[in-house]
């Protein structure tokens, strides 16, 4: 197969495409969704079996689309077409690449506007706003966000901005500047919490609630839950991770890099839990509140505690952190597109990806308030969009990754990109060929309520 040069730039280093990668798969997945599954599905044997999916599922789709990210070394949808034409595939494989595209941007569409809340409820803890609060005056504070559609659209404005800023100064400029900024503050900042959770006087029972399994409260659906978390938390099959495997320098190790990357991202889900529970448990509060342990439980918690009004602002800045280096991986590959297909400038690539995705979110942000009763398939607007990617279009794009690259993609190919066959070549497409597949598909039938 030929070797292609990035019309974009490559990153400086192995470490910053890891940076980078790592910045896509930390999100609001880790800090927000992980901690509260964690508490429902009964702690430590939940964590046990995420930490086995992440090796058996994760890993391996990640190797095979940074792999094919590098090979093509373009947006994701022209990397597919060169690759299905060089492995004289079924013209059909190419639609991959564009799977990946449209994932990214309607899940951009909506991830903006929970980050929104995030900023949103940065300034309202600093401000002192839940000193003292109960129960009932929190949820009402969160029920008043929602319910105003010009303030959840500002706050999805400005998100938005601060996105395309970063987008619109190229790879080393803008999103590798970025990225070794926030990650490494992202990490400071978690520390930082955990220090905070070790001086509530219940520190190790989080830590028990973490890694004590008790399988007596693992149930099926546990299990699968924990296998698309688990895929979902990479940044898997929405094209952000093969757009940043296309600037990978041709003498970096993407196996070294796949599990640098996962390694990272666990161990931010971990400390995120590491940081909660405690709070949770010093304050005789429910560790399996479900979505509202972030913007109701929690701020109860740092409303009534010594140094919350710091600590509480400090937790939502990281929130800010977290969901801003996604969104630039989630708004890349169509700005790759829009530059590679139809001669714009990055610029102006990213002022149209920008535009359209700021208003398709603007549904979203109706969805909470004007449009609450409007369904489709008796689900709002918003939770329409997040069952149709979430369930449907990253379960199949992260199927479709580990198909090609195990059986269409030529074990030479793979192999030169991996480094040879010697035996974790072997059983990386081993695994990718039969295990992945098989996994991700049971989570897709589970997620569609087939079974």
């Amino acid at each position: 197969m030929a070797k292609r040069q990035s019309l974009h730039g490559e990153w400086s280093s192995r470490w910053a495409f890891i940076l980078a990668a790592t910045g896509s798969a930390v999100g609001l997945g880790n800090i927000w969704k992980f901690p509260y599954i964690t508490g429902e599905n009964g702690g430590g044997a939940f964590v046990l079996v995420y930490l086995l999916c992440i090796a058996l599922v994760g890993i391996p789709i990640m190797i095979a689309e940074i792999m094919l990210g590098r090979l093509g070394r373009r947006s994701p949808i022209n990397t597919m077409r060169h690759l299905v034409r060089e492995a004289r595939a079924n013209p059909r494989w190419q639609y991959l690449g564009w799977l990946g595209v449209v994932a990214g941007f309607l899940i951009l569409s909506y991830y903006s506007v929970i980050a929104g809340w995030a900023m949103a409820y940065f300034f309202r803890v600093a401000s002192g706003m839940f000193d003292g609060a109960d129960a009932d005056q929190v949820t009402a504070a969160f029920d008043g966000l929602l319910a105003s559609p010009e303030v959840l659209l500002a706050w999805h404005t400005i998100f938005m901005l601060m996105t395309m800023l970063v987008v619109a100064r190229g790879v080393r400029a803008g999103l590798e500047a970025a990225v070794r900024l926030l990650m490494p503050l992202l990490f400071v900042l978690l520390a930082v919490m955990v220090g905070y959770a070790m001086s509530t006087g219940v520190f190790m029972d989080g830590v028990r609630f973490l890694f004590e399994p008790d399988f007596s409260r693992l149930s099926g659906t546990s299990v699968l839950v924990a296998m698309g978390h688990a895929f979902f938390t990479l940044s898997l099959g929405m094209g952000a991770i093969m757009i940043y495997g296309s600037y990978l320098p041709q003498n970096a190790s993407i196996a070294q890099a796949g599990f640098w990357i996962a390694g990272a991202d666990t161990l931010v889900a971990l400390m995120a839990g590491l940081a909660i529970f405690p709070i949770v448990f010093a304050n005789g509060l429910e560790p399996g509140a479900g979505p509202g342990l972030i913007f109701v439980t929690l701020p109860i918690a740092f409303g009534n505690m010594p140094a919350g009004t710091l600590f509480g602002a400090l937790f939502f800045l990281l929130l800010v952190f977290a969901a801003w280096s996604s969104a630039i991986s989630l708004i890349e590959p169509a700005v790759t597109h829009l530059v590679e297909d139809h001669g714009q400038s990055r610029i102006q690539a990213c002022v149209k990806a920008g535009l359209a995705t700021w208003l398709l979110g603007i549904g979203t942000v109706l969805s909470f308030n004007w449009w609450a009763d409007i369904k489709v398939f008796g689900k709002t607007f918003f939770d329409a969009l997040d069952f149709l990617t979430a369930n449907i279009m990253l379960p199949l794009g992260g199927l479709f990754i580990a198909i090609f690259a195990g059986w269409v993609l030529s074990r030479r190919d793979s192999e030169r990109e991996l480094g040879g066959d010697h035996l974790g070549y072997r059983l990386w497409h081993f695994t990718v060929r039969y295990v992945s597949p098989l996994a991700v598909f049971v989570v897709f039938l589970r997620s569609i309520e087939v079974i």
